[in-house]
């Protein structure tokens, strides 16, 4: 029995410990709006930056809009700490947007941390645009970001997503997900930022990385649960051998 418990403690040890270093493999910027986005609809789109420096922080932040789905509108929500600036580029093909040609899209949007302020290690910070209307020939928008430290390290996350079944890349892009719209549902789901709740995000790229804490709390409580079982056996025999008195 000693030897079972003994085994139960040790594989929840083994738990912990995986669990805890789950998350710096999975720990990369992210885009998830609150809703689904909806081809030719608005929508707030949430990038969720996390430090992943032991020692050094976060201070700048450079998002690459795809050139090839020009988005007309494009708006920034403060963030206090941080500045934002947008830059616009001119289009090869005008779009159109209610009824007007819009010929420059904005195509990087850059966040620059106040002096004092970054994203301290072992820490995340939010950002959010509205966009829109979301291209109707595409079911993704792959948006390249730029990580940059306070010691000068930049992080680029540009790799598009994999093939279905491949390994996910080490420096994965934030994807956006889009779903095409139904019938006579106008902008369907998708919302702007100024309607739009924070209360909480329906990520559409960190599914995996959701079910892998889900998955390492699953075997980690597990794990507990069988040291605890098995030592409550042994407590229960040894009660049970003891002279009454």
């Amino acid at each position: 029995m000693r030897t079972l418990a003994k085994g139960g403690a040790v594989l929840a040890i083994a738990a912990f410990l995986a669990l805890g270093t789950a998350g710096p493999a999975s720990a990369h910027v992210t885009a998830s709006t609150p809703k689904d986005a909806v081809q030719g609809g608005y929508t707030k789109v949430t990038l969720r930056v996390p430090n992943e420096r032991p020692a050094n922080g976060t201070v700048k932040l450079e998002l690459t809009l795809p050139a090839e789905y020009p988005l007309a509108s494009v708006s920034t929500k403060p963030t206090p700490g941080w500045k934002v600036e947008t830059v616009k580029a001119k289009l090869d093909t005008p779009v159109k947007s209610h009824g007007r040609e819009v010929t420059e899209a904005v195509r990087t949007v850059v966040w620059t941390a106040d002096p004092g302020v970054r994203i301290e290690p072992g820490q995340f910070n939010e950002f959010d645009l509205s966009v829109g209307p979301l291209p109707d020939n595409t079911d993704k928008l792959v948006m390249p970001t730029k990580q940059t430290y306070d010691n000068g390290e930049v992080v680029d996350w540009n790799t598009p997503p994999p093939a279905e079944g491949a390994e996910e890349p080490e420096r994965p892009a934030p994807v956006l997900k889009l779903v095409a719209k139904k019938d006579g549902s106008g902008h369907g789901e998708a919302t702007n930022a100024a309607t739009t709740k924070d209360d909480g995000h329906a990520t559409s790229t960190t599914t995996d990385d959701t079910a892998r804490w889900l998955g390492g709390a699953g075997l980690a409580v597990g794990a507990l649960g069988l040291g605890f079982g098995a030592g409550a056996v042994l407590r229960s025999r040894r009660a049970a051998g003891k002279p009454s008195a």
